[in-house]
């Protein structure tokens, strides 16, 4: 079985533009910080899950919609779960264990359904 872990943002991080919507947990690499390293990390302090990464599922990237705005890569990883139950930080507001056929009318982030389909190949 495969569970799609989705989180509706608060909004209060770095004012993230997902505010209401669903999505995975997720941030940025901090200096001297692998990829693998910052995954961990970020499933951690939003989630306190743990977790075993696979394989990268997709990437997408963002382009700024104006001056000044951030250009992003947003790298996707399938990755299982593999101890503790959910606690949130004050990133988010909710959490839903889904299937992904189970996703529905779900507000999500863009490119979150493509990057599940993908995941759900890996694993």
């Amino acid at each position: 079985m495969i569970r799609a872990q989705c989180l509706p943002s608060s909004g209060s991080a770095f004012g993230f533009p997902g505010k209401g919507f669903y999505s995975f947990p997720g941030g940025r690499v901090e200096f001297g910080e692998s990829l693998h390293t910052a995954l961990h990390r970020e499933v951690d302090e939003e989630t306190g899950l743990r977790i075993e990464i696979l394989e990268l599922a997709g990437w997408r990237e963002v382009l700024p919609t104006a001056e000044g705005g951030g250009h992003y890569l947003i790298m996707s990883f399938a990755a299982r779960w593999t101890a503790r139950e959910p606690v949130l930080n004050d990133e988010h507001d909710d959490f839903k264990w889904l299937a992904p056929d189970a996703i529905g009318d779900l507000k999500v982030t863009g490119g979150l359904l493509e990057v599940i389909e993908a995941a759900r190949k890996l694993v």
